[in-house]
């Protein structure tokens, strides 16, 4: 395949993907490969071209917002500063990440509660449970942080599983109420996104003048 042709490949293949991603958060698993194909502009041939079923296409999509958030976010748990500075910076990523990848958030939390579906097929079910693995190493890297704050003395002696898990529920929250006004840039999603943290840090800080 030429470099063109791969790249173009790769083009339909991520803009069936912000389709999709878009469709899911809308219509959950009711959507239509239809649906999917009118929104693209393109044909149901092109997208079963790319991916072989719907689910195919729904764990594209959740593989590709995990991949996406987990590579802004990562870098900052291994940056200089204390615990909690790194949190509030992976935080206040994670919440932009979350504002300008809204549809792909919700693909990755359709797949958390499917994952106890009793209608996914074995090949399914494998697949899904391996992209709930990817989030729970991302919930990881946030657990290590909170652990790094606790000892640096930055954080309260909380559980830092526990403050772990309450934080990102916290911040994945945002999704429920959070829509994009045209227009918006990304310096005021920043500015969101650092009140937001602010709010639902405030608790896990440890010294209460900040």
């Amino acid at each position: 395949m030429a470099v063109t042709e791969g790249i173009e490949a790769d083009d339909a293949k991520r803009r069936i993907l912000d389709a999709a991603a878009e469709a899911f958060m809308e219509q959950g698993f009711r959507v239509a490969i239809d649906d999917i194909a009118e929104s693209v502009g393109a044909t149901k041939g092109l997208i079963y071209y790319h991916f072989r079923s719907k689910f195919d296409i729904f764990l594209a999509a959740y593989e590709h917002g995990m991949r996406t958030v987990r590579e802004q976010v990562e870098p900052l748990a291994h940056t200089p500063g204390t615990g909690r500075e790194r949190l509030i910076a992976m935080s206040t990523q994670h919440v932009v990440n979350l504002m300008t990848n809204l549809a792909y958030h919700h693909v990755v939390h359709l797949g958390v509660r499917e994952q106890s579906s009793t209608a996914l097929k074995p090949r399914q079910r494998k697949a899904l449970d391996e992209l709930n693995g990817l989030r729970a190493e991302y919930e990881d890297l946030f657990l290590r942080v909170v652990q790094d704050g606790i000892e640096d003395g930055s954080l309260r002696p909380v559980n830092a599983k526990l403050a772990a898990r309450t934080l990102l529920c916290s911040l994945n929250a945002v999704d429920m109420w959070f829509h994009r006004i045209e227009g918006q840039s990304q310096e005021e999603l920043q500015q969101l996104a650092r009140e937001i943290v602010d709010i639902v840090l405030g608790g896990l800080i440890a010294d209460p003048a900040r």
